[in-house]
């Protein structure tokens, strides 16, 4: 069995994105022509869903976007070079769940402090913030990180500020006038409205929450999403569910905390219905949401994924899970899902969700340059689920290096060194 020991985890992928750089062109201080690239990610084995595409290739970057995935590209046209080789190399992650607004909620992590471990170039928050808060989210993380960061607003205008008491325990606080304002005034950034439906945290408030994100979402204007979190959900969940209109999000559907979506063996018919109707399914892994016999049994009954992410917070990185996203999307692997599938919901799907960013997600010529480099580990490997029940695996995933906007994460460095 592979060493995973905890050392070697969080410090291995720094440890392999140093061994993996070739280093400067000289070319580039001074020479007449510059060369054609400004990144070139050398002999990795590309994996585009976007395309169908899976094979040995070079990756060239120029001006922040994807310039060319050729079989060779000449050396000397690369001013900057990274050594891929027996690596893979995807675009950019994109992780569909997370909390990374760590001064306005006490789990929130700072997005580009978990590149090293996630090798995710696009964040989108899961309600960290609401109408109150929303404005010191966009100022203070998303305008100061490397990382793409897009959001939905908490239908609580307090957002995850209360944590660990609910935000919506108080139903005052879930203000729909407020919340719609907020998703209206920032369409480039925000994805619709999160709410979190778990009894602890509404009370009785039922589903009062869900419906006014609903409201919030349509009063608008902008046709967004409400990404509803499902734990030890409130009365019936079927109510719950029939709530949701085509292109919401239904997040933690493999959890085994309370009211599941699989019950005496069975998925929940309004489940497998509102799959029908267009509702997307997101894992959400996080520190208590997802458990293999849960996931086992919803995806051979038909409640299948669309998109794999992390719900990577605090108390869930702490946790013997380790819910960082490659090491999340091993635990499909460990299920039988292929590597083409599990990558897919980490690239191309979230992003065609998210629907902002021309070509986000693929690795096609003028998309962003955004980079993911993983190695895949073979052997024998244990996989925990958030009851810390072992799956054993026959490989991982694990981050080597992160390209964001044509610019990696430490080495090689850019001169001048700037970002967008």
């Amino acid at each position: 069995m592979p060493d995973v020991s905890r050392r070697r985890f969080l410090t291995g992928s720094s440890a392999l994105a140093g061994a993996a750089v070739i280093g400067v062109n000289g070319a580039a201080f001074g020479a007449l022509a510059p060369p054609a690239f400004d990144l070139v990610i050398r002999g990795g084995e590309v994996i585009d869903p976007s395309q169908g595409l899976r094979g040995i290739r070079d990756v060239g970057i120029r001006f922040g976007q994807i310039a060319a995935v050729e079989p060779s590209i000449d050396p000397s046209q690369a001013k900057l070079a990274i050594d891929a080789k027996g690596k893979l190399v995807t675009s950019g992650l994109v992780d569909m769940h997370t909390h990374i607004y760590p001064y306005g909620s006490a789990i929130g992590i700072p997005p580009d402090e978990l590149v090293p471990f996630s090798a995710t170039t696009t964040y989108v928050s899961a309600g960290d913030a609401g109408a109150n808060n929303f404005a010191g989210f966009k100022r203070e993380i998303v305008a100061h990180s490397r990382s793409r960061v897009f959001a939905f607003v908490n239908i609580s205008s307090i957002g995850l500020a209360g944590f660990p008491v609910g935000e919506t325990l108080n139903i005052d606080y879930a203000d729909v006038e407020a919340a719609a304002r907020t998703i209206a005034e920032n369409p480039d950034l925000v994805l619709g409205s999160k709410v979190r439906e778990t009894l602890s945290l509404v009370g009785a408030n039922g589903i009062e929450p869900l419906k006014r994100a609903v409201q919030a979402v349509e009063r608008s204007g902008t046709k967004g999403r409400v990404m509803c979190h499902i734990g030890d959900a409130p009365g019936d969940l079927s109510a719950l569910v029939d709530t949701l209109r085509p292109g919401d999000i239904l997040t933690h559907p493999y959890s085994a905390l309370g009211n599941n979506t699989v019950q005496n063996g069975k998925v929940l018919p309004a489940l497998l219905e509102a799959k029908k109707r267009g509702v997307l399914i997101d894992v959400g892994h996080g520190a208590g949401s997802f458990n293999y016999d849960i996931a086992e049994q919803a995806i051979q009954q038909g409640l299948t994924f669309d998109t794999i992410s992390s719900d990577i917070h605090v108390v869930a990185g702490n946790t013997p899970s380790r819910p960082y996203l490659p090491w999340v999307l091993s635990k499909f692997l460990a299920l039988g899902i292929p590597l083409e599938q599990v990558i897919a919901a980490a690239t191309i799907k979230p992003a065609s969700i998210i629907n902002r960013v021309p070509k986000l997600g693929t690795l096609q010529v003028g998309a962003p340059g955004d980079v993911s480099i993983l190695e895949l580990v073979e052997g024998p490997v244990e996989l925990l689920d958030t009851a810390n029940k072992p799956r054993t695996g026959k490989a991982y995933l694990q981050a080597v290096q992160t390209v964001r906007g044509g610019v990696p994460f430490g080495r090689p460095y850019n001169l001048p060194f700037s970002v967008n």
